[in-house]
């Protein structure tokens, strides 16, 4: 292992250890952030992960202005810097090459289920819904687990071995997927992963 596996197998088990104090237990609250990985060393340097469990609004769209507007407030509300989402999004040199290495980095859905554009996030495609949940409208709990098994593989897999958890569905940087996530058979909230950053 090199220099820099050893880096970054170091910095995702404690990002790790972290997040399992992060673990929700309220499905009424609203963003619930989840932090994926690090594959760089640090912020600015190197892509990060993200992810997110969050009330559904209606529709995937609205849910995800909704996340938006909250992360906005949540790392620029007291700054200066960007007043505005809309003035983040005119700044083309660092959200083009830093960016914010959260969702505010993917800025519309699409409805391909194949990667194909950055900054875009999209739907998980069925068949690898009943792969990873065994249903097609998994529920939070459902979610969790599927996320919970995933950080144990990351922590257990060999780095060459290919990620066949929900995490390995996400494969393209600047990019992210969505599922919708169910309550008795209605549409409750939106669990959200990619990465983004270089």
């Amino acid at each position: 292992m090199t220099a820099d596996e050893e880096w970054q197998t170091g910095s995702l088990l404690k990002e790790l250890e972290a997040r399992e104090s992060d673990r929700v237990s309220d499905p009424g609250s609203t963003v619930r952030p989840r932090y994926v990985a690090t594959t760089g060393r640090g912020r600015g340097m190197g892509a990060s992960g993200w992810g997110y469990v969050t009330p559904y609004k209606g529709s995937v769209e609205a849910t995800l202005k909704t996340l938006h507007d909250e992360v906005f407030q949540e790392l620029f509300g007291d700054s200066d810097k960007y007043r505005s989402l809309d003035e983040l999004y005119a700044d083309e040199e660092f959200m083009g090459e830093e960016g914010t290495h959260s969702i505010l980095d993917v800025h519309r859905i699409v409805e391909t289920t194949e990667p194909s554009d950055y900054f875009t996030v999209r739907p998980l495609p069925t068949a690898r819904l009943a792969h990873h949940f065994g249903t097609d409208r998994p529920t939070v709990e459902h979610y969790e687990d599927a996320m919970d098994r995933a950080y144990e593989a990351l922590r257990t897999r060999p780095l060459r071995d290919k990620d066949t958890t929900l995490l390995g569905e996400h494969q393209m940087r600047w990019t992210g997927v969505y599922v919708v996530l169910y309550t008795d058979s209605q549409p409750t909230h939106v669990g959200f992963f990619g990465s983004s950053g270089d």
